[in-house]
This record gives C-alpha cells, structure tokens and sequence, in this order.
C-alpha cells in the first residue's frame, strides 16, 4: 500500500478518536513484517507533522487534535515495546520539550529511538521550568541534552536555558542538540541560539548525534551565553 494512503488512513481513525481501527492499521503494518523503527519514522512522525500544521491553521478542531496526539502516543509507547535494541553506548541523554502535545509526542518518539540506539535515556517531557531542567542537568551530567521544538512558543525557553548554561558554565562538554519543526521553518535558528547540533525529525536527530559525536558550537559562533565587553580604546 502507498504510504500516502496508509497516512490519510491512519489520520483519518486517530481524529475520529477510532483506538479499535487505529490498533488495526498496526496491526496490519505489522503482519507485514514493518520494523517498528520504520513505523515510527514513517508512519508517526508524517502524521503528526499533518495533524500539526492543520492546527495550527485552524483546519483541525481541539477535538480532532486531543483525540490525535493521545492515541498516537499511547501507541507510540506500545511501539517501543518492539523497537530492536542496540548494545549499550555508556552515554546518557537528556530529553526535555515544550508544553504542546505535538511537541511532547515528538520527543518522545526521538527519546525511544535514542533508547533502541544504545543510549541511557531520561525522558523530561514538557512544562518543565528552566531552572529545575538546569539543576537536573547539572545532577544527570548527561553526554547529550536534546530539546524537541515544533511551536515558536518554545524557542525563547530554549534560548534561555542554553544561555543559562552556557553563561553559569554547566556541563560544558555536554552536547546540545534541537529538533523538530519550528527549526526547519526558520533557517539558521538553531545555531543563532547556540545548539550544537540540529534535525528537522526524530529520525535525523538519531543519526546526526550518531554520526557527530565531537560537534561542538565554538564560543565565537555562539550567539547566546556571551558577555558582551565594552569597547577600549588602544593605549
């Protein structure tokens, strides 16, 4: 089947609130000897992203969305139940989001494929304020911090908590990483806040961490955690 119709299908069972024919089009990926890793990132993700961008134009009602995002999470929980796990890496990540469903529901699908990639996962969440997500950080030392952004709302608190640590020098060799999509919507966005590394999907954020783990933003293309000097005159 054309993974179109399997989407418009899948979307059309998880807005009308149907779990029964939502855990039957798994069902039947599944049968199909789909990996679930593929599922996630095939299946999930392009749908959420759909359901998203119609909220966010008005085109889907609170509804459809609540109906949506909570039943895809929980079978996105059921998902990772499958997910084919890797030799452990000794490294630890720190997953935190925004406040939005979306957002929250991206994170974690970003969190689970992290977990089945080897790495030892603390999953946050959203709603959580800077300054408790900056004393977990500093209590965790994880390797990576990944932020999970898909509405504008979320880019000012990101800003600041990575100014916050870059500015009060905690876990310095920690790697910052975002994704998700108000990042693909504005070029350039995650370096001027100061990531180190960043992806448009859960999927790609997988790979990029994968594939960079030395990145790091350098304290002059940094443009946040600065202290800004005046000028002096030459003697």
């Amino acid at each position: 089947m054309k993974r179109d119709v399997l989407i418009e299908r899948f979307f059309t069972v998880l807005t009308g609130g149907d779990r029964v024919g939502a855990r039957a089009i798994l069902d039947e990926i599944l049968d199909a000897d789909c990996p679930a890793e593929r599922v996630l990132t095939r299946l999930f993700w392009p749908t959420l992203e759909h359901i998203q961008k119609l909220y966010r134009a008005d085109q889907l009602s609170e509804l459809a969305h609540n109906y949506a995002t909570r039943l895809m999470r929980a079978l996105a929980e059921q998902m990772q139940l499958r997910l084919s796990q890797a030799p452990r890496r000794d490294m630890s990540v720190l997953v935190a989001c925004g406040t939005d469903q979306g957002e929250e529901l991206g994170a974690l699908i970003s969190a689970d494929l992290l977990e089945a990639e080897g790495y030892n996962v603390f999953f946050v969440g959203g709603g959580i304020a800077n300054d408790e997500l900056v004393e977990q950080i500093n209590q965790v030392q994880p390797n990576i911090l990944v932020m999970f952004g898909a509405i504008p709302a979320t880019v000012p608190l990101t800003r600041l908590l990575i100014d916050r640590l870059r500015g009060i020098g905690a876990c310095p060799q920690t790697q910052i990483v975002v994704g998700g999509g108000v990042f693909n919507r504005a070029e350039g966005l995650a370096e001027e806040i100061g990531a180190d590394l960043w992806a448009q999907d859960p999927e790609e954020l997988v790979n990029v961490i994968i594939e960079n783990p030395q990145r790091r933003m350098s304290a002059d293309q940094r443009t946040v955690g600065r202290k800004r000097r005046p000028r002096r005159d030459a003697a």
